[in-house]
């Protein structure tokens, strides 16, 4: 895709409406949120100041540009930087599921296509999908049509969902599933297609698909084998 960044932002459950705030003050109101605990030993909690207390994770899709901005605002004004504070990332994108998907995730912003990342070579790609809740078979049986071997369900809320209608002409439940697909590059393409085509956003379930560069697995060569 180039230029387009899935970003992730980690952070305590109490404190996760001021980073969403920040987001929407910079136009950015298409995110997905789903809980979180940490799992690393307490020697290294107490080193670094954080506790394991539940975490939130949201996820929403933005352009280089703006995550420039909101990096500086997150810095400047939430203080990110502390200790025990959270933690923001982007990961590239490799494809988006669509016209529509694009125009939903990005709302107002002009996307200006650029050259793909490095990343562009990978073996494989990690496919995730957004739909309404209780059509998980609906889309991994589109998914293994085309090579899937299988996924990982998560739950989640949407905001930003009234702008659904404005791109989509549909109306989209904030209730969602997030279904992780861990694919062969080269097969990438006719899995996201088949959900496209059986559970997409002309479906009950009202998918949007996109897919992220896997730099490394382990665990998958069996699998493949």
């Amino acid at each position: 895709m180039g230029n387009l960044y899935l970003m992730t932002t980690i952070v305590d459950r109490k404190a996760v409406n001021k980073y969403l705030d920040l987001y929407r003050e910079n136009d950015l109101h298409v995110m997905y949120l789903t809980l979180g605990y940490g799992t690393v030993s307490s020697e290294i909690l107490d080193y670094f100041g954080l506790d394991s207390k539940e975490k939130a994770v949201a996820f929403s899709v933005l352009q280089g540009s703006s995550w420039e901005t909101i990096k500086t605002q997150l810095q400047k004004k939430l203080k990110i930087d502390a200790p025990g504070e959270g933690i923001a990332f982007t990961i590239p994108l490799s494809s988006i599921g669509g016209k529509k998907t694009l125009q939903f995730l990005l709302e107002s912003e002009d996307y200006q296509k650029e050259e793909e990342s490095t990343l562009k070579n990978t073996v494989h790609d990690l496919i995730i999908v957004i739909a309404e809740q209780g059509y998980t078979n609906m889309i991994m049986d589109a998914a293994r049509s085309a090579g899937a071997y299988g996924g990982t369900v998560l739950h989640a809320k949407g905001t930003g969902m009234e702008a659904a209608e404005k791109f989509m002409g549909v109306s989209l439940a904030a209730e969602k599933e997030m279904v992780f697909i861990v694919t062969k590059t080269e097969q990438k393409n006719a899995i996201m297609q088949a959900i496209m085509k059986d559970a997409g956003l002309d479906s009950k379930a009202k998918s949007i698909v996109f897919s992220l560069p896997v730099t490394d697995t382990a665990g998958l060569r069996l699998i493949e084998d």
